[in-house]
């Protein structure tokens, strides 16, 4: 009888755990997908307002900037108080802000409000924790790359926004994703659990769990999560003005080419977290960083004219990344990202099994600032430069400075021959 009873637990146990994974996922899906509106509804609002590429840059990692800075607060609330009505909460304070963001009219009313909404973005140090905690640790890995599939809210935004910007005005884009996101907190209310096992005593305050940035693992886990993590957010709010701009696309065309970046950088996080189980976070990430190496290497490339004098006269040849080769390479770019964004929480998992929601907390923040400053950043070498590509120039730079870091303190320490060695390349090598 008591074999039964203790079955009959564990299996409610494995039940609640999968509604929370799915309802938390959806959640979180539904937040990113606010959080990054300004990717779409932000280019008729440059047009409106006349702006400059920084100036829209700004705008557009405003949302960001809350979004992070809120990430370490959440994660210690979700630790103290249980993520359900933390999460729950968190998504009933983001609808009325978005619904108001469509009576904005000036400048510094997007600013203001486009603060309050990316509340919406800190969802990522709430569900974490809260969900890793209902599995075992092995299973760990997958069931937060599960979770962190939400990312994809990136790609339908840029599914749904463009199709009611050209149907009703930008405008409709607030009101409907309010709607969605109220529906959304009380869909979650109904179909998630809380345990109070889950919870951890904690009286820290926000600047106690700072001192955590000390530690050199966690300076290097937000340093790897500012370019997977922040380049992703970055770039998703860049691309469809990018495609726009450098190729001449319908809104509607070029959200739609975006979401080839935006749609596996987030969904595949999930196989990301299932790599990393098996292979370990290190094996995983270093391999992200050569294929985004790779490929940024590629896409800095400017759309350039040269002439060569041959014997036969001035010959003009172009060389220059057409649509395809761009959306193909950008692809490429959001699976190596989606995978990497899984390997560093699973690096935080095992280094941190006992403070998951502080440490996630903390390396989200940093990979947040890095999506609230790349796209400044890509505005302002924009209108310095006047070159588009030089957005993916410096984040070619960033990534060499995670191969040089991880290479320095973790490739080098890796034994290639003798005893310690990896018994074959699809082992858990490099593993600490």
């Amino acid at each position: 009888m008591g074999a039964e009873q203790g079955s009959n637990q564990t299996a409610a146990g494995s039940g609640r755990a999968i509604s929370v994974l799915i309802v938390s996922t959806l959640a979180f899906t539904v937040c990113f997908m606010v959080w990054m509106m300004f990717g779409v509804i932000g280019i008729p609002i440059k047009k409106q307002l006349g702006l400059n590429a920084t100036e829209f840059g700004l705008l557009t990692a405003t949302p960001v900037l809350t979004g992070s800075l809120i990430r370490v607060p959440l994660g210690i609330w979700t630790d103290k108080f249980g993520g359900r009505i933390v999460f729950f909460a968190l998504m009933l304070a983001c609808v009325i802000p978005i619904w108001l963001m469509s009576y904005a009219t000036a400048y510094w009313h997007f600013l203001v409000i486009g603060l309050f909404v990316g509340l919406a973005g800190g969802s990522f140090s709430v569900g974490t924790p809260y969900v890793a905690r209902w599995f075992p640790k092995q299973r760990q890995g997958f069931a937060m790359g599960v979770f962190g599939a939400g990312n994809s809210g990136a790609a339908v935004n840029k599914f749904v926004a463009p199709v009611l910007v050209v149907a009703f005005g930008w405008t409709m884009v607030p009101h409907v994703y309010a709607a969605v996101l109220l529906g959304t907190a009380i869909l979650f209310w109904f179909f998630s659990h809380s345990d109070d096992r889950h919870l951890v005593a904690s009286n820290a305050s926000f600047m106690s769990q700072l001192k955590a940035l000390k530690d050199p693992k966690v300076l290097k886990y937000c340093q790897y999560y500012s370019i997977v993590f922040g380049g992703y957010v970055a770039l998703s709010l860049w691309m469809v003005q990018y495609y726009v701009g450098e190729y001449g696309l319908d809104i509607r065309v070029a959200a739609l080419l975006a979401a080839c970046f935006s749609l596996p950088g987030g969904v595949l996080r999930a196989i990301g977290g299932w790599l990393s189980d098996k292979y370990g976070a290190h094996s995983v990430t270093w391999w992200v960083m050569w294929v985004s190496w790779i490929c940024l290497f590629i896409l800095s490339y400017p759309q350039t004219d040269f002439t060569v004098m041959t014997v036969n006269g001035a010959k003009t040849f172009h060389i220059g990344l057409n649509v395809y080769a761009f959306t193909g390479l950008m692809f490429i770019l959001g699976i190596a990202w989606a995978f990497g964004k899984a390997s560093v929480f699973k690096y935080i998992s095992d280094d941190y099994g006992q403070n998951i929601g502080t440490i996630s907390g903390i390396v989200g923040l940093a990979g947040g600032l890095g999506g609230f400053i790349l796209p400044i950043m890509f505005g302002a070498l924009m209108d310095l430069t006047g070159v588009r590509s030089s957005a993916f120039m410096l984040m070619y730079g960033v990534v060499w400075v995670s191969l040089i870091w991880m290479y320095w303190t973790e490739v080098r320490k890796t034994e290639v021959m003798g005893a310690k060695a990896p018994a074959s390349p699809l082992s858990r090598s490099f593993k600490h």
